[in-house]
């Protein structure tokens, strides 16, 4: 048996907070797959129409590939930008075109390069990380 027709795989990874995307692009007939779902057939709308956005701006790249992305950690909005940027990255570098980095890099640069904010931890004296109990000297 010849292993010569496997189709070649390549991961790239994205996250957000503190969700975390892996993405493996292949060729394919446009098939997108999040977690194992078609995203089309996600419920939530605006998560859906996050994992798209980088896959509008590809144009005609969209339908010669299948990308299958899963997501671990976060709220479902954490996953879906985390899933974007690895969607974006993957088709930057599967298809070697600066025209569609340039293309995604104007839509929003957090697609390619992240997006480093964090929460900020809470600390000692207050119910938040910045409140504070008030006083009062009356």
């Amino acid at each position: 048996m010849s292993l010569t027709t496997t189709k070649k795989i390549r991961l790239f990874a994205g996250s957000r907070k503190s969700a975390r995307a892996t993405a493996s692009i292949m060729p394919g007939i446009g098939r997108i797959r999040f977690n194992g779902f078609l995203v089309e057939s996600l419920p939530n709308e605006l998560q859906r129409e996050v994992i798209l956005a980088p896959l509008r701006l590809a144009g005609e790249y969209r339908y010669k590939v299948d990308i299958d992305v899963t997501c671990k950690g976060g709220g479902y909005m954490g996953q879906a930008y985390a899933a974007a940027m690895a969607i974006a990255r993957a088709l930057v570098a599967y298809t070697k075109s600066s025209d569609l980095k340039k293309k995604i890099i104007k839509y929003d640069k957090h697609l390619l390069t992240g997006d480093p904010r964090q929460t900020e931890p809470k600390k000692f004296g207050g119910p938040g990380a910045r409140r504070r109990r008030q006083k009062s000297y009356r």
